[in-house]
């Protein structure tokens, strides 16, 4: 991972999405956002927004998500968002929108290290297309959930593992380490 070049991406942490199955994913989530802001890292928000005869509609019968508070960023993070590089909304799964991939390019990110919900969905799919693009892709696992449950969370981590690589797929303590030796913090465990 080249910490030097990464931006974390918070992926989708809407009210709409917290869930009992996902709600030991915020505080995760704001302890990372927290933990790599205070290195001077770069973060970015995603927010989807789901619309009236969209495809989510259509054939999954969905219709959550088109309005606050659903569409809100947890409390936990509003703070973060204030301060976030971008924030990035969006009407389907990925975070690269033509606008995020811009961002990215003329940010000269290397690296794009995800977390958030759903893991199995916007995750996955966001990761996925950073590989496609010519990103590194790194999911943290233990910083993702998703609102269907652990089987649907878990479900996406294997199929994660077959489209970016298992090394990709890390975990909080890694990223920490990461960041540690980068800018010279203390790690605290």
């Amino acid at each position: 991972m080249d910490i030097g070049k990464a931006a974390l991406v918070v992926v989708d942490m809407q009210n709409g999405f917290i869930n009992h199955h996902s709600h030991h994913a915020v505080p995760a989530v704001a302890d990372l956002v927290a933990t790599w802001t205070a290195v001077g890292r770069p973060v970015v928000f995603t927010r989807y927004f789901n619309y009236p005869d969209s495809p989510y509609e259509r054939f999954f019968h969905w219709r959550r998500l088109q309005e606050p508070p659903e569409t809100e960023i947890v409390p936990e993070l509003a703070d973060a968002v204030s301060r976030a590089r971008a924030v990035i909304d969006k009407t389907g799964y990925t975070f690269l929108t033509t606008q995020a991939n811009a961002l990215a390019r003329e940010a000269g990110w290397t690296d794009l290290v995800f977390c958030g919900v759903a893991t199995e969905s916007c995750v996955l799919k966001s990761a996925a297309d950073a590989f496609e693009q010519g990103f590194a892709p790194w999911i943290v696992t233990d910083a993702c959930a998703s609102d269907a449950g652990p089987d649907v969370h878990d479900a996406g981590l294997v199929v994660a593992r077959r489209l970016i690589g298992e090394g990709q797929l890390v975990t909080m303590g890694h990223v920490i380490q990461e960041l540690s030796a980068r800018d010279g913090m203390t790690v605290l465990e």
